[in-house]
């Protein structure tokens, strides 16, 4: 059997030697439907991209108007806050209001109790009537050792009344 030239040994031996008068290789994909798929890729997605415009702008204008709530009771009602504890909104500005408030608290005049006849004077006058009337102070102990005032003799304070509060001792 003769072999013949023109027969391939291998599939690359199609690569080297070309058919006469071919402009390109024949197992490559065709060109002509690589343009197709192109041209109508970019067609669709023009057209797919003006439906979306033309839909967004057609929503907008049938687009249903904002109609009063369906509960007439619902109008009524304050908006819901969250429960507690909340987040102040502006923290500077809390602090600064609650300092101003304690500020005219201490330099104004004002009534604590009406009914107990209780008063509240500015700091600065408060400081100034205690420098003149001074503190008050204990009278000095007797020589039988029994703690107290003319008045009181015999009473001592508590130790859970700072001094305020005085109890009989018992003797």
């Amino acid at each position: 059997m003769a072999h013949d030239s023109h027969e391939h040994m291998s599939a690359d031996h199609e690569y080297i030697n070309p058919a006469s008068g071919s402009g390109h290789e024949h197992t490559d994909a065709s060109v002509g439907l690589i343009v197709r798929f192109a041209v109508w890729l970019a067609v669709s997605a023009m057209v797919v991209h003006v439906l979306g415009w033309v839909m967004f702008y057609v929503l907008v204008e049938h687009r249903m108007p904002v109609e009063a709530p369906e509960f007439p009771l619902a109008v009524e009602q304050a908006p819901r806050l969250p429960a507690e504890p909340r987040l102040q909104p502006s923290p500077p500005n809390d602090i600064r209001q609650f300092r101003r408030q304690e500020r005219v608290m201490l330099e104004s005049y004002g009534w604590v109790d009406r009914e107990a006849g209780e008063v509240r004077i500015p700091i600065a006058e408060a400081m100034r009537l205690t420098v003149e009337r001074g503190l008050p102070v204990r009278a000095a102990e007797g020589g039988d050792g029994a703690v107290g005032t003319a008045e009181t003799p015999g009473l001592m304070p508590t130790d859970a009344s700072a001094g305020r509060l005085m109890e009989r001792r018992r003797q």
